[in-house]
């Protein structure tokens, strides 16, 4: 079955640097585009990043880019999300996601807070 392990998440301050992790297993992880989410306190989920496949093109939020970025290790069945400059309002939990036979598959999600 599809299986999605996010890791990485923690306290940092603002302008510092996190690197999540997600781990997939359960299907053929090279096949499928990838995706990071993000859902804080009281508000709704949002996408964060995409990265597709095979050409591996990203496609990241207004509120994040230049400050994100997402790849992949397709050896590793890992999807990253780099995320510099830190501000207190990336404070969520991050999710990866992939989407597959029409269903959205999610991991237990990393807190990420920002705060001094």
């Amino acid at each position: 079955q599809v299986q999605l392990v996010e890791s990485g998440g923690g306290l940092v301050q603002p302008g510092g640097s996190l690197r999540l992790s997600c781990a997939a297993s359960g299907f053929t992880f090279s096949s499928y585009a990838m995706y990071w989410y993000r859902q804080a306190p009281g508000k709704e989920r949002e996408l964060v990043a995409t990265i597709t496949s095979p050409s591996g093109s990203t496609i990241y939020a207004d509120s994040v880019k230049g400050r994100f970025t997402i790849s992949r290790d397709n050896s590793k069945n890992t999807v990253y999300l780099q995320m510099n400059s830190l501000k207190p309002e990336d404070t969520a939990v991050y999710y990866c996601n992939v989407r597959r036979a029409g269903r959205y598959y999610w991991g237990q999600g990393t807190q990420v807070t920002v705060s001094s």
